[in-house]
C-alpha cells in the first residue's frame, strides 16, 4: 500500500485522499514522539467511526483501520486526538499530548462459551478465528481474535510512513502507557513483528527458532490446553516467536517460504534458537 501525508492529511500516492471524517473530538496542536495502538472493542468500522466521531464519547483517534485494511482519518496529525486517556511513558504525563493514536477494528477479549467464543457484543467467533492467551499483564487466559492480515500489512504500511514523516521514536501499544487500566491491543497484536517491520531495529526483530523434537501446539501456554494439530510439528520446524509467558512461547509456524502458516503456544524447552 503506497501512501503518502500532505499537510497532515493521508493521503494515496497518486494524490488521491484517504477517507476523512473530522471528529469534534480533539485539541491544540500536537508534534508527536510515539504511535499508539488500539483496538475497538467492536466489530466494524463504521460503528467505531460513529464512535469516535460523536461528542458525547470524548474520545477520538487519528486513524482508523478496518479488518479489510481500509483506513479512514479522524483527526490531522498535527492535531491531539483523545485516545490515551490517563497514561504515562517513559517520563511522559498524558500521553495525547506526545502520540499518535491508531484504532484497528477488533472485538477485544472474548468469553468463553461452549465450543465457541462470544463478545461483548454477543457476536460469537470459531477457535480458528481466535487465540487463547493470559495478558502481559495478568489475569487468566481468554479468547482473543486474530487480526487479518490485509488489516496488519495496512498497519505496517501507515505506520512507517508516519513513523517517518514525524521521527517518531517507537511503536507501542495502549496497554504499555496504561497497564492495569488497558488492555488493548492485547495478545493477538503481533507487537513485536510489528514494531521490528516498522522501526528497522535488529534489537525488535522477531526472535526465529526451530523445533528441536516432535512437538505439541496447544491454544494456550499450558498443557492443560488443547492441541491445534493432529499430528506434533516435526524437528526443525521454523517458529518465529511473538510472545513469552514464562517457559512457553506464542509462535507463528513458518512455512518453506518464511510465511506464516499456523500459530499457537509451544514450551520453549523443546525449541533452539535459528
Amino acid at each position: 500500500m503506497a501512501l503518502g501525508i500532505r499537510k497532515h492529511r493521508l493521503l494515496r500516492s497518486d494524490g488521491r485522499a484517504i477517507a476523512f471524517k473530522e471528529s469534534p473530538n480533539r485539541s491544540g496542536r500536537l508534534r508527536p514522539s510515539y504511535l499508539v495502538m488500539h483496538y475497538t472493542a467492536g466489530d466494524s468500522a463504521a460503528g467505531a467511526i460513529r464512535t469516535l466521531s460523536d461528542p458525547a464519547t470524548k474520545a477520538s483517534a487519528h486513524l482508523v483501520i478496518a479488518r479489510d485494511g481500509g483506513i479512514t482519518q479522524l483527526v490531522a496529525f498535527d492535531k491531539i486526538a483523545w485516545h490515551a486517556g490517563r497514561s504515562r511513558w517513559h517520563g511522559l504525563e498524558g500521553m495525547n499530548r506526545f502520540s499518535l493514536g491508531i484504532e484497528l477494528v477488533n472485538a477485544g477479549a472474548l468469553t468463553r462459551q461452549g465450543a465457541k467464543w462470544r463478545a461483548w457484543f454477543g457476536k460469537v467467533y470459531d477457535d480458528k478465528d481466535v487465540i487463547e492467551a493470559a495478558h502481559q499483564h495478568g489475569g487468566p487466559p481468554r479468547g482473543w481474535p486474530v487480526f487479518p492480515k490485509r488489516q496488519i500489512e495496512a498497519t505496517v504500511a501507515v505506520a512507517r510512513l508516519l513513523v517517518d514523516a514525524y521521527a517518531l521514536r517507537d511503536v507501542i501499544g495502549h496497554d504499555d502507557i496504561a497497564p492495569g487500566r488497558k488492555i488493548d491491543p492485547g495478545p493477538a497484536f503481533p507487537m513485536a513483528s510489528v514494531r521490528a517491520a516498522v522501526m528497522g531495529r535488529r534489537d525488535d526483530a522477531p526472535e526465529l527458532f526451530q523445533t528441536a523434537t516432535h512437538l505439541n501446539l496447544r491454544r494456550g501456554p499450558s498443557t492443560e490446553f488443547d492441541k491445534l494439530t493432529v499430528s506434533p510439528l516435526a524437528p526443525g520446524t521454523r517458529l518465529r516467536l511473538n510472545h513469552r509467558r514464562a517457559r512457553w512461547g506464542e509462535v507463528d509456524v513458518l512455512d518453506q517460504h518464511g510465511a506464516p502458516s499456523d500459530s499457537g503456544w509451544v514450551h520453549m524447552d523443546f525449541v533452539a534458537p535459528v
